[in-house]
């Protein structure tokens, strides 16, 4: 369970509790078409059926938003029962760069690919290193001295040079180890970087696509399917719309309601999973 979808289990509760309260409705016209004789008992009895239906799902949510509550807790190092406060509603939050600019980002900001590349550095002062143990060490001494018989004090320098022993062997093995360990970062960073750029690519299509979906439901689905369950409700009580098409009207749009809310939440963790990815806002 992600602790991400904490604040849109409210939301999907505050859906679903309007339309019980819908539902209510429902059943009393209902009721009252049947006590006129206008209506048939089966639709008191679906309607009946339904409201217990959301219910359930009521209780479901609200099973599901305590856990989250208590792991989003548990993670602040909290008490379980502690309060969080009222989540905020659901915004989508826009991108800001295109892919060019985030792979720029992901090349020159990027923490887990900076990391990777101080690793190839490091390769490479380990490799100079090596490579100066192919070099003799020069010691240079000055000391001063007496000449008893002349009666003069002088100085005499003396220079040592120590040539190494195992040239051909030793050292040359260093620069060996000191390469391939600076080729594996090198690889390793390749790597990461290919890893990123996947990543990268994957969630800015993530995002484009929840933000398509977004708009079409906000835009489009629901104003329709809004439409829809008046035009059933308004069918429905003069006896042109049987209590099955007023009934699909409402679930329809109760669906569709979900599904943005759904749509936004998944908007919101793509962008945050390209923060992680670039090391900045996306």
């Amino acid at each position: 369970m992600d602790p991400t979808d904490a604040g849109v289990f409210s939301f999907k509760e505050e859906i679903v509790e309007k339309n019980r309260l819908v539902l209510m409705n429902f059943t009393k016209t209902a009721e009252a078409r049947y006590a006129v004789g206008r209506g048939v008992q089966q639709d008191i009895f679906r309607a009946q059926t339904e409201v217990s239906r959301l219910l359930a799902r009521l209780a479901t949510l609200e099973q599901r938003k305590e856990s989250l509550h208590a792991e989003i807790n548990r993670l602040l190092n909290r008490p379980p029962a502690d309060p969080l406060g009222t989540p905020q509603r659901l915004q989508v939050t826009p991108l800001q760069r295109n892919l060019a600019a985030l792979n720029t980002l992901v090349e020159h900001a990027s923490p887990l690919l900076q990391a990777q590349y101080k690793s190839v550095e490091r390769g490479d002062q380990s490799i100079a290193l090596a490579k100066r143990e192919f070099l003799p060490d020069f010691a240079v001494s000055v000391g001063g001295v007496r000449n008893e018989t002349v009666a003069k004090n002088g100085y005499q320098m003396m220079l040592g040079i120590k040539v190494p022993l195992y040239y051909a062997t030793k050292q040359r093995e260093a620069v060996r180890e000191a390469l391939a360990s600076r080729e594996a970062a090198v690889q390793d960073a390749h790597a990461v970087r290919q890893e990123l750029l996947f990543r990268l690519k994957d969630n800015l299509t993530q995002v484009q696509r929840a933000k398509q979906l977004i708009a079409l439901l906000s835009d489009a689905i629901i104003p329709q399917a809004r439409l829809t369950l008046e035009s059933a409700q308004a069918g429905y009580a003069v006896g042109k719309v049987d209590f099955l098409t007023l009934l699909s009207s409402l679930l329809t749009l109760q669906e569709n309601e979900l599904e943005l809310h759904g749509e936004i939440v998944e908007h919101e963790k793509a962008l945050a999973r390209l923060e992680e990815v670039i090391g900045g806002a996306p």
